[in-house]
């Protein structure tokens, strides 16, 4: 590595300042019913925090990306009740919308990354790498051989970007970031951990179907589709289609299309001018009974209550 220590803040012989970029935070993270609303940096849609607090955080949850990186002692994070123990160069994504706890220790330092992705929700082929967020991606040298340096030293890239307060900073960091996905998506793909029975060049296949069909999904959800439809028009039987379908996105079909369905509605809720019965319809879903259930099963609470607790519909309406 080029860098060995993320917490070594001397870049080309000057110091990066870790203080003064986030001096716009309000001081108080804003959470309800375990709802956290991230204040992103001033006018963006990420925030990248150098964290030496030794208090944890109770359960919460959020639309952003997290990542996690422990530079200095562990640091622990309980998601979808797996303990997990971060050590220095060891790295935790997080998945948006996942439940999650911190344990801090009584000293450490650690480089927490916030994104909203929903920028990158509509470039062509992004749904499939949305596919390996599915649950968190705990990032090691063994766990990830073929591609640990790379993502470390995007990581850090994005880091010094940030802290450097350079030119065109946000539009770096995302390109990076853009870049870091896609490192992930080949080393899946290379490295045939989607399709373990399924030779190498069918793999590749398999692969280009199920990314051109989830970018047909993302353009899609809101209309009625098909357990049987799908599988046709992608040429497998529908039970073949449903064993490759949930290897691939960690989902089954209809939980999929119910969880994109969600997606939309989380962002059209922040719509004050929208009922939620029409938030329910432009979302794809049949009826409102049916949206209030499934919603409240994903979220923990009803789409009105998930209006209230955000909130960020009137301000943007008020802005």
């Amino acid at each position: 590595m080029k860098e060995g220590n993320m917490s070594d803040s001397k870049i080309n012989g000057n110091y990066l300042d870790y203080y003064s970029v986030n001096e716009d935070f309000s001081g108080t993270r804003k959470v309800k019913n375990t709802q956290e609303d991230v204040q992103f940096y001033s006018d963006s849609s990420m925030r990248i925090w150098y964290n030496t607090q030794a208090e944890g955080f109770d359960p919460h949850w959020h639309s952003a990306l997290e990542i996690i990186m422990p530079v200095e002692n562990y640091y622990e994070v309980d998601v979808c009740s797996q303990l997990y123990h971060i050590l220095p160069g060891e790295i935790l994504f997080i998945p948006p919308g996942e439940l999650h706890t911190l344990y801090a220790p009584d000293s450490g330092k650690r480089f927490i990354f916030l994104f909203d992705l929903s920028s990158l929700a509509s470039l062509k082929g992004f749904a499939g790498i949305q596919s390996l967020l599915v649950s968190p991606l705990y990032v090691t040298k063994e766990s990830y051989p073929g591609v640990y340096d790379e993502i470390y030293q995007l990581l850090v890239a994005m880091r010094n970007e940030y802290f450097g307060q350079k030119e065109y900073a946000e539009l770096t960091v995302y390109s990076l970031l853009l870049s870091l996905f896609v490192k992930f998506g080949y080393n899946r793909i290379n490295t045939g951990m989607i399709f373990p029975n399924v030779r190498l060049y069918k793999q590749k296949e398999y692969i280009q179907k199920f990314n051109n069909l989830l970018d047909y999904i993302d353009s899609h959800f809101m209309e009625e589709l098909s357990l049987e439809e799908i599988a046709d028009a992608t040429g497998f039987s529908k039970f073949h289609f449903s064993r490759l379908f949930k290897q691939y996105t960690g989902f089954t079909f209809c939980d999929y299309l119910c969880h994109r369905r969600i997606k939309e509605a989380e962002e059209l809720l922040s719509q004050p001018d929208l009922s939620v019965t029409e938030v329910a319809l432009r979302s794809g879903f049949p009826s409102i009974s049916t949206f209030n259930r499934l919603f409240k099963q994903q979220k923990s609470c009803t789409p009105s209550e998930y209006r209230t607790k955000n909130g960020r519909g009137i301000r943007r309406h008020g802005a």
